[in-house]
């Protein structure tokens, strides 16, 4: 199973709070949003990383937790005259921990028009089977003896 934690963006932010030391600004982003779902016997994870460098995204797996991170530039501050800032620039990273039935060798990473899609595979040996249940030849009869008093 994949457990998905929705609260981390919420520790951060409170630990912003506590601290003081913010977690993102109005040029970085705080979070990577991101979809989760189940088909069949595998996961799928859909990344929003819009205008990434694409040399810049790294996925990796260590010790039971998927790791996404990217990059996204901004244009040289030299000689430059903002007459408008929105759109976000720095470092994104989300992670995730994996269950036990998961094939972390065999996951998979596509980035295509600012969307990252991760698919994680179940393990064999947790993707639902059906059990053959066997039996003895034919039918048996069951005997009885009643008495009649």
């Amino acid at each position: 199973m994949l457990r998905f934690d929705p609260f981390s963006d919420v520790d951060a932010l409170a630990r912003e709070l506590m601290t003081g030391t913010p977690t993102g600004t109005r040029r970085a982003p705080r979070f990577m949003p991101l979809d989760l779902y189940k088909v069949d016997d595998h996961y799928v994870l859909i990344a929003d990383l819009p205008g990434a460098d694409p040399g810049s995204i790294d996925v990796n797996v260590d010790n039971g937790v998927l790791t996404l991170s990217a990059q996204r530039s901004t244009p040289s501050e030299d000689g430059v005259q903002w007459l408008a800032s929105e759109r976000f620039s720095g470092a994104y990273r989300r992670q995730l921990s994996l269950g036990d039935d998961i094939d972390s060798s065999r996951i998979s990473a596509s980035y295509d028009n600012g969307v990252l899609t991760v698919t994680i595979p179940m393990a064999e040996e947790a993707k639902p089977r059906r059990i053959e249940v066997s039996h003895k030849g034919g039918q048996q009869a069951i005997e009885t003896t009643s008495t009649v008093t």
